[in-house]
């Protein structure tokens, strides 16, 4: 199938700034040619853009597909047919918000990787890092009380979301055995977190011989651990025994910030998810010990904004929405608007967020040997990107994979 996309101001995300009127010719799956001139082109299907703004499809650089709801007592209830059919439910809408590619931080999902690409299914493009890695006690501890004595200390106990593992040889055989399941980068949890039920906010969680043994696994595949952290301590943990980049960070202070520049170290906050437990947890079924967890972490994410830029922390653009809430998912642009210039905030999704995809010049651009992912939007996000939280009347063509999954001109 060839798809033309003519007359559309097109967003060079390289430099930023939009270049003016251009001829996108997505050919299969790619972008094979960017023209100055609409030309004359046999095409299946021909898009006037009208002079609209042209974008890459959205990354979203930190999601959640196993967690279908906010209600963690009915989650944990649910049958493995409904979670499979909540999980593709959240995935098909998160492509009509205009996020082709997003990067799945935690769950068991390559059976919904599977489905979107055997066409089962809608989706976005996922790169995963299957189950977490959390200790006993820790932020991806959510079992119920009691919980078992294990019979070892390499005893792993697995759920949809992570594994539980404590020990140098338990952390090690979780991370190989995810690194063979096909994730493509770990995720392990330094901290405590709001979601979680048995772990204080300020815990700090694994040690440093627990956290080198993963990070030694990743290096060894060529690839990165990536670590929920939010206070000092936990980010330093991480980021001294080879963690490479670090999501939420909102407690991040300007030493830890200048340390994380020094070691190359990238954060993805994750705002909105806090503002959206919020004002919607408590209806939602969010627990009340989740609930008083999350006072005042909305807070410290905006000023951890600007400490991070402050100090040259590089920041990629992520969501973290849980179950119900993801539909607030475009709100992130909003808030991260108001912190940073639109280009700043555009620059952590379409650059930032492709190299922690390990997609650089594949997503996140419009060029030549791209993938074809395409936004057209009929505001100017440079101008008012905020406008770009309403995709429902502001982005009328959706293009993935050079399929229209959306086109409303």
């Amino acid at each position: 199938m060839i798809v033309t996309i003519r007359n559309g101001v097109v967003l060079d995300t390289s430099a930023m700034a939009f270049v003016g009127e251009r001829t996108i010719v997505i050919e299969g799956e790619a972008i094979v040619d960017v023209l100055d001139t609409s030309g004359n082109i046999e095409a299946d299907l021909d898009i006037d853009a009208g002079g609209r703004f042209v974008l890459p499809g959205f990354i979203d650089a930190h999601v959640h597909h196993v967690i279908t709801t906010m209600d963690f007592a009915r989650l944990q209830r649910l049958s493995a047919t409904e979670l499979a059919i909540g999980m593709a439910s959240l995935a098909a809408a998160t492509v009509q918000r205009g996020f082709t590619t997003v990067r799945d931080t935690g769950g068991a999902v390559g059976d919904l990787v599977r489905a979107i690409e055997g066409g089962l299914c809608s989706g976005p493009r996922i790169v995963r890092a299957g189950r977490t890695l959390s200790q006993t006690g820790g932020h991806g501890d959510f079992r119920s009380e009691p919980a078992p004595i294990p019979a070892c200390g390499c005893q792993i106990d697995s759920n949809n979301l992570g594994h539980v593992v404590d020990g140098v040889d338990a952390v090690r055989k979780a991370a190989r055995y995810e690194l063979r399941a096909g994730s493509e980068f770990i995720k392990i949890m330094s901290s405590g977190g709001v979601a979680s039920p048995s772990d204080p906010f300020d815990s700090v969680q694994f040690t440093a011989e627990e956290v080198e043994a993963i990070t030694t696994e990743t290096d060894h595949r060529h690839t990165y651990t990536t670590s929920h952290a939010y206070l000092p301590d936990a980010i330093r943990l991480a980021v001294d025994n080879g963690v490479r980049c670090i999501e939420h960070g909102n407690g991040l202070d300007r030493a830890t910030a200048d340390h994380l520049v020094e070691l190359g170290v990238v954060v993805v906050p994750t705002l909105v998810t806090y503002k959206a437990m919020q004002e919607e947890g408590a209806k939602l079924g969010l627990p009340q010990i989740s609930l008083d967890k999350n006072d005042g972490v909305f807070e410290m994410g905006l000023r951890a904004i600007g400490i991070a830029r402050e100090a040259g922390v590089e920041l990629g653009f992520g969501t973290d929405l849980l179950g119900e809430t993801q539909v607030r998912q475009n709100d992130e642009f909003a808030i991260r608007g108001d912190l940073e210039p639109a280009a700043d905030v555009l620059r952590s999704m379409y650059v930032t967020n492709a190299k922690l995809c390990r997609l650089e010049g594949r997503v996140g651009t419009l060029e030549p040997g791209a993938l074809g992912d395409v936004v057209i939007s009929e505001v100017d996000p440079l101008e008012e990107l905020a406008q770009l939280a309403r995709p429902d009347t502001n982005l009328p063509v959706i293009i993935q994979r050079g399929e229209p999954v959306k086109h409303l001109l």
